[in-house]
């Protein structure tokens, strides 16, 4: 059971959202990989002294390119993108853009960053995109209404996503990007779950979330998300059957701290700890 119903868009405007959305993952492929361990990569800090928020060519020329396909394709939809920020549009539909989920993982080689596109009808995020240009994997779901399709491809590859049943904490692999989470007591509930798990990993971003997706692990928590963190995300996770919410239950298309689970009994059991935060 998710957080937020979801609103049911006609089949044909689906259609067409996923193949934007996809021709919108595909033109930033090119861009990416032209600078993933590239040598000249420079590296640009965003943040406050004392802090590290690091931007690189990559992804401004990437987002450059996602809007570019977005402005041919769907003119009027509106965009938002970490980058060059929001795009107002008349048609009732949002892009959600992430050039480069996991900038860090990015500039350090580890394939673990990926691309992120949702289309949002205004209410939610209703098509989801993550695309690994590296290792050619792509990541799709579609959640409207009752529908819930979520698939994995890499070049002429296919097959549906479906998450694993994990009924208990105890049994469960949790995925996280930081082993910092938020403040004192999100990051001491955050312990409290880790503790509980058989398995903990980190520095995954994005690509936690398709892992819960694809069966491979069972939990992701994070907090401190903005909307272009989470919100293709959305539909991957629960396309595949999989649960994805704010840490008291609540929808969290729009960041904050999140907790995906691959099964609704452990998700529950996750949350029961979390919400205390």
């Amino acid at each position: 059971m998710t957080a937020d119903a979801p609103s049911p868009v006609p089949q044909a405007m689906l259609d067409a959202l996923v193949a934007a959305a996809h021709a919108v993952a595909d033109a930033a492929r090119p861009v990416t990989l032209r600078w993933f361990r590239a040598p000249a990569l420079a590296v640009d800090d965003k943040a406050e002294p004392g802090a590290f928020d690091p931007v690189t060519v990559a992804d401004r020329d990437a987002e450059a390119a996602m809007r570019a396909v977005l402005t041919r394709l769907r003119p009027e939809d509106g965009v938002i993108g970490e980058e060059s920020g929001a795009t107002a549009g008349r048609s009732g539909f949002t892009w959600v853009l992430d050039p480069i989920d996991g900038t860090r993982a990015f500039i350090a080689g580890a394939p673990t960053w990926g691309v992120l596109v949702a289309a949002s009808d205004g209410v939610r995020p209703v098509v989801g995109v993550i695309d690994q240009p590296f290792t050619g994997e792509r990541f799709e779901g579609v959640v409207s209404g009752a529908m819930r399709v979520a698939r994995w491809t890499r070049g002429d590859e296919r097959r549906a996503l479906a998450t694993r049943p994990c009924a208990r904490l105890e049994d469960a692999t949790l995925l996280s990007t930081y082993p910092e989470i938020g403040d004192a007591a999100e990051s001491a509930a955050f312990d409290a779950v880790r503790r509980r798990v058989r398995l903990t990993r980190f520095g995954l971003d994005c690509t936690g979330y398709a892992l819960v997706a694809l069966g491979c692990a069972d939990l992701v928590i994070e907090a401190g998300l903005q909307p272009y963190d989470v919100q293709a995300v959305i539909p991957v996770v629960e396309g595949a059957g999989g649960v994805i919410t704010g840490w008291k239950g609540e929808p969290c298309a729009q960041g904050g701290r999140v907790v995906a689970a691959g099964d609704p009994r452990v998700h529950d059991a996750a949350l029961e700890i979390l919400s205390r935060a």
